[in-house]
Order: structure tokens, then C-alpha cells, then sequence
């Protein structure tokens, strides 16, 4: 079993710990979890009562083989100055989600020796589903399985041997699932502006994309040969993906992503 302990008991670090929870690799008594705040805290307590909740990141580190620096990257400094004389750079893994946060950096804050990866994953990681896409320096084969493994059952795990590209895989996915949403809620609007309730716009929507993901896994294609299927000479799908085209769609996409790197 793993001992993992999670710093920062926000947004992504609850989402992850939730999804832990519902792993079968790690048992809740081998979660700590610390967070300034004691609301925060009563919130995980009212999840679960097994895991270990503190205050103090001294003491959630104590015992963890795996540190998870779920903190805003402006942090990421604040907290290692706390936990850096305290880590066992021979035996403790550190993953940082902190976006932005580059390895030479974070080695700097803590030690040349230290075991390093940086973990972008996305919000969906609570319901099993997330993107996480990792990169490391000074791990070995052995722990850099161990880490996607364990993210593995929660979705899927991209490894990446170049830092570089980790920013293009966190606007894909990390901010890209805030895209997908976007995109779900201008639906929904068109889907009312025709006579469509907004509930039931959204669960056409979202079974829509189920779908589509679905073809794309089972026929192992391309998404325009999927689009060709669906639209005949001259009819109606044709039309409004043309329209879309022309209010700058795929341009919108893509400069969207783009603007969203570091």
C-alpha cells in the first residue's frame, strides 16, 4: 500500500483525494489530507472518517511515501519552506499539480536529489475519468509506474519524457474540460431558443457526446470521417457547420487553447 498525503484540500486537491477514495489501490486510512482551513477539513470528515486530516503539513508528510503539492502555484514556495527539511529526498516521492511550476524550480525549493514529477490532471479525476499528464526527473522506472498506476484508475495517464509539452497537454485537458462545459452551456441556450427545456437540453447534449466519443473509440477514426457520415449534400448539418465556420469556430478553438498557455 501507498501513503499519500495531500497538501491543499481545494478544488483539485479534493477531486483527487475523492477519486482515491474510490480507487481500489489506496485505502482511506493511507490518505492524509492538510489544508489551512478547518471547514475545508469538516467537509472531507463529513466524506469519510478514515483518512487523516491536520492543519499542519509537517505532520501529513511524516509518514507519506507520495507528497501531492495540490497548491496554487504562488505557494508551491511558502510550502516548501515548510516541509523541505522534513522530506526524505531518498524515499518520498513529491508530485506537484501546481501549473506553471517547472522541475528545475521545484528541485531549487527542495533538493537536486529529490524524487520529482509534475501531475496536470483535470476536475474529472473525482469520477474516474480525468486526463493526467505527468512528466519527472530523478525517478526511476519503478516509481514513475507507481505514479501512473495510481492515476491510471482514475483515467487516463499521458507520460511525457518532455516538460515542454506539458502545457499543451494541461490546455487540452486541464483547461479543456472547462471548454467542453462551455461549449454544453451554449447548447443548452440554443436548445431553449428552439422550445427545449433547459434539463432536457442537456442530457440530449451530453448522451450527443457520449456518442460521439463512443465512435471515435469503437471505429478508431478520425472525427471528419465521423462528420461525413452525418452530413448529406445540401441538408441541414452541412448548413450549420458552415455557420459555425463562419462565426470562427475551429479558429475560436484554437486560439482559445493556445491563450491558455503558460
Amino acid at each position: 500500500m501507498n501513503r499519500i498525503s495531500i497538501i491543499g484540500g481545494g478544488n483539485m486537491g479534493g477531486a483527487i483525494a475523492k477519486g482515491l477514495l474510490k480507487s481500489n489501490q489506496i485505502a482511506a486510512k493511507d490518505i492524509t489530507i492538510s489544508d489551512i482551513s478547518e471547514k475545508t477539513l469538516n467537509n472531507f470528515r463529513v466524506i469519510s472518517d478514515e483518512w487523516k486530516l491536520t492543519t499542519s503539513n509537517e505532520e501529513a508528510i511524516a509518514d507519506s511515501e507520495i507528497i501531492i503539492l495540490a497548491v496554487k502555484p504562488w505557494l508551491v514556495e511558502k510550502i516548501a519552506g515548510e516541509i523541505r527539511e522534513k522530506t526524505d529526498y531518498n524515499n518520498q516521492i513529491i508530485v506537484s499539480i501546481a501549473a506553471g511550476v517547472e522541475l528545475k524550480t521545484l528541485q531549487s525549493l527542495f533538493s537536486e536529489n529529490a524524487i520529482l514529477f509534475r501531475l496536470i490532471p483535470n476536475t474529472a479525476i473525482e469520477v474516474m475519468e480525468s486526463v493526467s499528464t505527468v512528466t519527472s526527473i530523478n525517478a526511476s522506472k519503478e516509481q514513475i509506474e507507481k505514479i501512473c498506476l495510481i492515476f491510471e484508475e482514475m483515467g487516463k495517464v499521458f507520460y511525457v519524457e518532455n516538460e515542454k509539452l506539458l502545457n499543451a497537454f494541461m490546455a487540452l485537458s486541464s483547461c479543456g474540460i472547462a471548454y467542453a462545459f462551455r461549449y454544453i452551456r451554449a447548447a443548452m441556450e440554443g436548445g431553449v431558443e428552439m422550445g427545449i427545456y433547459p434539463e432536457t437540453a442537456k442530457e440530449v447534449i451530453m448522451q450527443t457526446l457520449k456518442g460521439a466519443v463512443k465512435l471515435l473509440e469503437e471505429n478508431h477514426s478520425h472525427p471528419e470521417n465521423e462528420i461525413d457520415k452525418v452530413t448529406t449534400p445540401g441538408g441541414i448539418t452541412i448548413r450549420g457547420l458552415n455557420e459555425m465556420e463562419a462565426n470562427g469556430f475551429t479558429n475560436a478553438v484554437i486560439k482559445g487553447l493556445k491563450k491558455s498557455l503558460p
